[in-house]
This record gives C-alpha cells, structure tokens and sequence, in this order.
C-alpha cells in the first residue's frame, strides 16, 4: 500500500455562507456572487466625468490651468484622464486601463478600468467597469484673446513718418524671419505704422529691443491703470510702447547738418541713403565717402528727406567719364570699393526736344554707360525748404542728383522666380501707392546683396527658374542659390488623428 501525503490529496471545499454554494475555501468565506451583493469596490469612483475641450486649437484642459495637445486614443489623453479619477483610484489598486472605441464625433470617451481592492478579512476583490467622459467645449485663454481682438495688456505702435514704406518692407522681413510675430494677438496696419497687440507686457517689451537691435529708433513707454484690487494689493495695467523709426528710407537725397558732416570724416552735406539696417548708411556721390549713422546720433544731429520717390525724374547719360585719381581731403572717412566715382552730362527724357543738359558727379558709374536712363532728383528746378539746404553756398548744391538706374519694370516682374512671405494682418485703410512702393523694395533687393542677406527668400513655384544673376538689359536677378523652398505641411501629414508616422 502506497502512502499518500496529506498535501497532496485534494484539497476540500467549504459551503457559502450565505448561499451555500460550495466553493474552494477563502477568509470571507463567501462566494463571489455574494461578495460583490455585500461589497462594491467601485463605489466613490464617479462612471461619468466631464472633460473640457477647446474647439479653436484642439487642446484639452488639464486642470487647474494648463491646455494640452492630445491624439485621440493617445496615451498623453489616457493619462489625462486618470489624472481626472485620481483621488478616488487612489484608494484601490488600478491593473489595467484602455479604451472602448466610440464614435469620433460621439463627443464621448470611454475608459474600461481594471481595479483591485482587498475587502473582509483579506480577500482580493477585482472588477472590471467603464467610465465614460463626456467632452465639453470651453474655449482655452489664448483662443480668447485672439478671438476677443480687444483683449490686450500691451501694444507697441511702430511709426515712420516718410512717404515711402521700403523700411517697414525690411522690418516686416525681418519679424518673419525670426518668428517674432507668434506672440502678437493681433497686426493692424494704420497710414503711419503698424500697430501689434499682446497678451503680456513682457512680449511688448522683448518686441521693443528686437526693433531697437534691427532698425534705428527711438521708443517711449508709458501705462495705463485699469483696476486695482485693494484686498490682495494687485494691480491691472495696459502698457503703450511708442516706437519711431528715423524719417529717412533708401534712395533719399539728405542734407546733414555742418557739425554732423564734419564728425563723418568732413564729407559733404548732400549724401544719399544707399541702405537703412540697423544704422543708416550714407554715400557722398562727389567722393565716394561712406559713413553710417545710428539712431542715437541722427536724434542728436537730425536730418530729413530732401524728395521723395514721385519728385525722382528720368534721365538719360548722353556721356560719362570715369574718375581713376581722387584726391582725399585731410580728415576723410572710409570711400567705398563696390561703386566708382564718374563725371556725367545727362538730360532729361521729358526735354529731349531741347539741348538743356545737367553736369554731375555720380557713384554709379560702375552701372552707367553712354544711353541709359536713370533716376535722379532735379536739384536746379526744385523748391527746396530746408534749413541746411538755405544756408549752403549755392555753388556746391549740385544740379542733378543720380540715385538709381532705371529698368524695365514689366519685364523684371516676368522674370521674378522668388516670393516674400507676408504678416497677417488688418488695414485700416488701402495705401492705393502700396503695390509700387512694394515692387520698389523687392528690385532693391535685388541690387542689393547686403540687403538680402538678413531676409528669407522662397522660390516661386508657379514659375519656371533660368540660372542667371543678370538679365539681357543687365538689371540684376537674384540666384537659385540665394532662394529657399517654402515648407508646406498638409492637414493630414499626420494621418489625420495625430497617428504615429514611427514605425518599429
């Protein structure tokens, strides 16, 4: 006879305590059925819950204040929404979570939840159960003020009072390139400037020392109390930043002042502005002298625009000789090496039944040849209200003024392969001269390879590009080199839900 241990014979089983069903023994002596009868682990755990969704940019709040960007069936949303249960979850023990498909537009989540919990004299209860969060729409803060256009703590009103705009063009650029237009609740475009709103003043105030760093100006800033609240001491202000940007643009004809001359290394007083970055670069077109002129110094020594683009006539170059030897005066500045000082007898295209001609000096004769148009301001006709001006010998105001040769404009805009992103913004009123001061800016990027350098440059695709930096008539084109493919991403590159485009 084999002998059996008692361990391993079957092991018994005892009578419910409540049905008397038999069942495989345990400390609450009760069988299932009558234990879940007598005790709901799910109870204090709510089964419908409310989440809050923003419709505008897609977020779900995640209290108390922060909004963040979930995929539907995501863990980053699963996480929320135990984050929503976690007080009562915290008191049993929570196995497994997932969710139960629902219909996209249902407006429902549904969370099948595994939990355990040990109940009456050590047994382990586990239960399985569904919590269905219903999504409500509750617009977030940022949506808010966008959308309330008023909604705004700071502002930074940027003016120039000049008649072009080739400036503000440049500006523009610049804030694109560097993303600094993210932050503004809103962009309006006045007569004068351009006004950006913000939520917080220290977006204004970040946007006041880019513009202080890119273009030369000057700014004020003042606020304004809107409410105080006596029990917790705060205070609600609105701020007003107030930027002006120097009166002169590219192309302008200027007379500076004596003394500012003289600390320029003795130049003469009429110059041209080749170029506003963030100083103002001037060139004396009788000696090739160059010199730059930053905001602190144009307040202290300010000069203004002797013409503006609409006095600019046409000329035509009857004869010009190039100037090998010039003598610098003691005390000059730095001449530059990328233009050539020349003597030209132009005349002009309205007087060509006359044999009136003008003798001038030009830094453009590097550009010039004998019967091409250029634009220049007729200083022997104009009337003239400056006091610089009025007090100058009559015998060194030259007669003519040569700014910029002149090209075709049809056909520079056929041949244009490159595109400019603009700011998103709203007009106060139509600017009727808008369209040609912007064509003016893009042809001065184009001669400019300074200029362009700080601006981001597409390349058009509805139009076929030809490599050439010049044109047949010589007008100057800017590279494929020198363009950028524009990035356009698709709603749906994501695969439409925000789906995980890794692959293992």
């Amino acid at each position: 006879m084999e002998y059996i241990p008692a361990s391993a014979s079957s092991q018994g089983k005892i009578l419910c305590c409540e049905c008397g069903t038999p069942i495989p023994p345990n400390p609450a002596s009760m069988c299932v059925a009558c234990l879940r009868t007598q005790v709901d682990i799910t109870e204090g755990i709510p089964k419908q819950v409310s989440v809050h969704f923003c419709k505008q940019c897609e977020r779900y709040l995640q209290p108390p204040a922060t909004w963040v960007q979930c995929a539907l069936e995501s863990r980053e949303l699963l996480a929320l929404c135990l984050k929503k249960l976690k007080a009562p979850i915290s008191k049993v023990r929570l196995i497994d979570a997932g969710f139960v498909w629902t219909e996209p537009h249902s407006k429902r989540i549904k969370l099948k939840l595994t939990i355990q919990k040990e109940v009456m004299n050590g047994a382990i209860l586990q239960q399985v159960f569904v919590v269905e969060f219903v999504i409500q729409a509750q617009m977030c803060d940022d949506c808010h003020r966008i959308e309330a256009k008023d909604f705004w703590k700071a502002i930074v009103q940027v003016r120039q009072k000049t008649v072009h705009k080739k400036t503000f063009f440049y500006l523009e650029q610049l804030i694109l390139k560097h993303k600094l237009h993210q932050n503004t609740l809103r962009i309006k475009e006045i007569h004068d400037g351009i006004d950006f709103y913000y939520a917080s003043k220290q977006h204004g105030q970040k946007m006041v020392d880019f513009l202080q760093c890119t273009v030369p100006c000057r700014s004020k800033a003042s606020q304004r109390l809107i409410s105080h609240d006596i029990h917790s001491n705060t205070y609600n202000y609105k701020s007003t930043f107030s930027v002006e940007i120097v009166p002169v643009c590219k192309d302008n004809v200027v007379c500076l002042s004596p003394r500012l001359a003289q600390s320029l290394g003795n130049m003469n007083q009429i110059c041209v502005c080749i170029r506003v970055t963030n100083t103002i670069h001037l060139i004396d077109p009788c000696t090739l002298q160059m010199a730059e002129v930053d905001g602190s110094t144009y307040w202290r020594y300010p000069f203004s625009s002797l013409c503006d683009p609409r006095q600019l006539q046409e000329f035509i170059v009857m004869d010009i000789e190039i100037i090998r030897d010039q003598k610098q005066g003691a005390g000059a500045g730095i001449r530059s090496n990328k233009h050539t000082l020349a003597e030209v007898w132009v005349k002009k295209t309205s007087e060509m039944n006359t044999s009136l001609q003008y003798h001038c000096r030009t830094h453009l004769g590097h550009l010039l040849n004998h019967g091409d148009l250029v634009l220049g301001f007729d200083f022997a006709n104009a009337n003239i209200n400056n006091e610089f001006v009025n007090k100058m010998n009559p015998h060194h105001l030259p007669d003519v003024v040569l700014i910029k040769k002149s090209y075709d404009r049809s056909k520079r805009l056929h041949r244009r392969m490159w595109r400019l992103k603009e700011l998103e913004r709203d007009r106060e009123v139509m600017d009727s001269d808008n369209e040609g001061q912007y064509q003016d800016f893009l042809e001065d990027l184009e001669e400019d390879e300074a200029l362009r350098k700080n601006i981001n440059i597409f390349r058009d695709p509805s139009k076929i590009p030809v490599e050439s930096d010049t044109d047949d008539e010589g007008a100057p084109r800017i590279s494929l080199m020198e363009m950028l493919e524009d990035l356009c991403i698709s709603e749906d590159a994501t695969g439409g839900e925000g789906a995980d485009m890794m692959t293992s």
